[in-house]
């Protein structure tokens, strides 16, 4: 039952992260329903996530590469947060994340709801500003870390987080912002997992799992992309992902 489950999560989370993102919210709590531990399912379920971030870098790699005089500080900022991220993890107990698992969720889910009109907002109002003459490349960077530590320490919405970090650096081309997003993303998980694998903190087998799911959905996914109502379905992920962190608060905290 467990191999059934943990694959069916990652053929759903695969397809919902190709389709319009949030596959996290199937796959974590399918990790939890199969008997690992929270911060294990949490460190696992960055590990089978890394697949998908990798392969939309390597698809998007043009518009990455035209943006490639802010790689470099990027690269340092992702690798630095993800690196504290997932050392923050592992400094807490599975009674204490249980406890911060709901707000996490609801920070999640907010975004996910969200993070669409929030990254409009901040494209329209940094592009009618000289973003660059008020907030110094310091100030950018240091925020790009803390965004990494947390997509090191707790991996869902940290795609929407970016979008509105490059929005607000002054991007504008959306396939641009969408490959330095995955390249990032992919980054932090890279750097967290292996964080996690040495300290022996990766479900390996369930994690497998959900890996193969996961590129499964995703590759047929995109190919069935066009027959799905877009709306509908980011409407379904968002009823889910409510219904699921009053599920959590309920469990923690009752």
């Amino acid at each position: 039952m467990d191999v059934i489950l943990l694959l069916g999560a990652g053929l759903v989370a695969g397809a919902l992260n190709s389709l319009a993102g949030g596959g996290s919210f199937i796959s974590f709590p399918a990790l939890l329903l199969a008997g690992v531990p929270p911060v294990l399912a949490n460190a696992t379920n960055t590990f089978s996530a890394l697949p998908g971030y990798i392969s939309g870098a390597v698809g998007y790699w043009p518009y990455i590469w035209a943006n490639r005089a802010r790689l470099l500080p990027y690269i340092l900022a992702a690798l630095v947060g993800g690196y504290l991220g997932a050392e923050l993890l592992l400094r807490v107990n599975d009674a204490q994340f249980s406890i911060v698992v709901p707000w996490l969720m609801a920070v999640a889910v907010l975004l996910f709801a969200v993070g669409g009109r929030v990254n409009k907002w901040i494209n329209k109002w940094s592009s009618g500003t000289k973003t660059s003459t008020k907030v110094t490349s310091t100030i950018l960077l240091i925020f790009l870390v803390i965004i990494c530590l947390y997509g090191g320490f707790f991996n869902a919405g940290l795609g929407i987080i970016l979008l509105a970090f490059f929005a607000l650096s002054g991007f504008s081309d959306i396939h641009a912002m969408n490959g330095m997003k995955l390249l990032l993303s992919a980054i932090v998980s890279a750097t967290a997992v292996i964080r996690f694998a040495l300290s022996g903190s990766i479900a390996w087998y369930e994690g497998s799992l959900v890996f193969v799911g996961t590129l499964v959905g995703g590759y047929v996914a995109a190919r069935l992309a066009k027959f799905i109502p877009q709306k509908l379905l980011t409407n379904g992920i968002i009823i889910y992902g409510v219904v699921l962190t009053v599920i959590f608060f309920w469990r923690a905290y009752t």
